[in-house]
């Protein structure tokens, strides 16, 4: 055996694709593969040292996996589970984040970012999941920027991990978990499914499939999704599911904020952004949460180039003096201000409520959306009937404010006055909207809008 063979290291096992800083060590690895046929950078984080605590190698190596992704203009993949930065790398390692993180800000919106959390992340790697287009969470992830034991020094409240920040918590609360996934395998199944739906990168165009179903034929169970009694709810989600493309629907965030509804589908082979007021929840009404929720998922559209359609039932703003001091005005023009951002595609479709100011920040018109259109169930007023009458007729007695009631619902919560004023484009037959949908975005397809030349717009945070 000669000197050279003792000397050289065991052979290792390169995934396909490039491998790139194969012989750094650390606890990160990258190299491009293939997800159901698409390449990607994958950056994946091990728990070989340290419980696979980051150090400036790691960041070097995150860093350069996102800068290989804007080089590539090919989407990038984090499958993460760190326990922080590498304690005893002191200043370095904080260092090292550091410079992974400005990597992923660099290449937020030009391609795809998605993170798959398959154990901890804790402290400043935890941060970049905010960076991150989409997180999915396994059941054995958690993050947190402080941990239990640091919370309840200063709080005196004591919590587990999971607890404090485990994947339900995130699914349900923080709003950072889109998808509960099973596993890893799971996770990276789910990715690339994401992945049909969008393009490489933000200057290419959404990938079209093949669609099979004719997109002229009428469907009847629209006429009936909406419950004749204005007060009763139903699920907004058998509407979005019904003008899609098999009727399939991949729901973005289902359990946070549920009283909107964020969703990718297809109509006609072509990928659309679904946002839509969920009724079954608070009646659709729009809180903090789900204005940064809409507008979150309203800027992920535009930035990949897909058409947002919006579907439309809600009574206004949730009140409440809490929501108030925490910023309601601030949070709710978020949604506002992507929207009139939004250079893609826009379609609107007013099911049943469209009131006040949530009727604007929903895609209305005056927001510069390219078609809208409207049940003859809708009603677009900037109150209901028995608010604008307890306004109006103050002294009105109550037998006589039931006619008054009735009266202004019959003049002004239809979509006719609308329509009459060019805010509605065409108030259609529900069993239309499929093919209404498919011959707006057909038609918007090659629209092309540019935001005048700035800095960065300040903006809503």
């Amino acid at each position: 055996m000669t000197v050279e063979q003792v000397d050289a290291p065991a052979p290792e096992r390169v995934p396909a694709g490039p491998a790139v800083r194969r012989r750094v060590r650390g606890n990160v690895a990258m190299a491009v593969e293939e997800l159901a046929g698409q390449p990607v950078v994958v950056a994946r984080s091990t728990s070989i040292e340290r419980r696979g605590a980051l150090s400036i190698d790691d960041g070097a190596t995150l860093a350069t996996a996102a800068e290989l992704a804007m080089e590539l203009r090919i989407p990038l993949v984090l499958v993460l589970a760190s326990s922080g930065a590498d304690v005893s790398g002191g200043i370095e390692s904080l260092h090292g984040w550091g410079r992974a993180a400005r990597a992923f800000a660099a290449a937020s919106g030009s391609v795809p970012i998605l993170a798959a959390v398959t154990g901890p992340a804790i402290s400043g790697p935890a941060l970049m999941l905010g960076i991150a287009d989409v997180v999915l969470m396994t059941p054995d992830a958690f993050a947190f920027v402080s941990g239990p034991r640091m919370v309840e020094d200063f709080t005196g409240i004591t919590l587990g991990i999971h607890q404090l920040g485990g994947t339900a918590v995130h699914a349900r609360s923080s709003g950072l978990c889109a998808l509960e996934v099973a596993d890893e395998a799971d996770a990276l199944a789910h990715i690339a499914y994401l992945l049909s739906f969008l393009p490489a990168n933000s200057d290419e165009e959404p990938p079209l499939v093949a669609c099979g179903e004719p997109l002229d034929e009428p469907v009847p169970s629209l006429r009936t999704a909406i419950p004749d009694r204005a007060t009763s709810s139903y699920d907004v989600r058998t509407v979005a599911a019904a003008v899609c493309d098999d009727r399939e629907l991949l729901e973005l965030a289902p359990r946070w904020s549920s009283q909107l509804v964020t969703a990718l589908g297809r109509v006609g082979g072509r990928p659309v952004g679904f946002l839509a007021n969920q009724p079954q929840t608070l009646a659709g009404t729009l809180d903090i949460a789900a204005s940064q929720k809409g507008a979150r998922f309203v800027r992920f559209c535009d930035a990949f180039n897909l058409p947002l359609v919006t579907l439309v039932d809600t009574p206004g703003f949730l009140p409440g003096k809490d929501l108030e001091w925490r910023g309601m005005i601030r949070h709710g023009a978020e949604l506002a201000f992507a929207y009139a951002e939004a250079t893609v595609p826009r379609v609107c479709v007013i099911l049943r409520k469209a009131f006040g100011g949530a009727y604007i920040v929903m895609d209305s018109k005056g927001l510069g959306n390219d078609l809208c259109y409207a049940w003859p169930s809708a009603e677009i007023a900037v109150m209901g009937a028995q608010g604008a009458v307890q306004i109006l007729y103050r002294k009105a007695s109550p037998g006589e404010r039931q006619g008054l009631q009735d009266d202004y619902t019959n003049r002004f919560l239809t979509p006719w006055q609308a329509a009459e004023r060019g805010f509605v484009d065409a108030v259609i037959d529900p069993a239309d909207t499929r093919s209404a949908l498919a011959a707006a975005l057909g038609a918007l397809c090659t629209e092309r809008e540019h935001l005048p030349g700035r800095k960065h717009a300040l903006g809503p945070l």
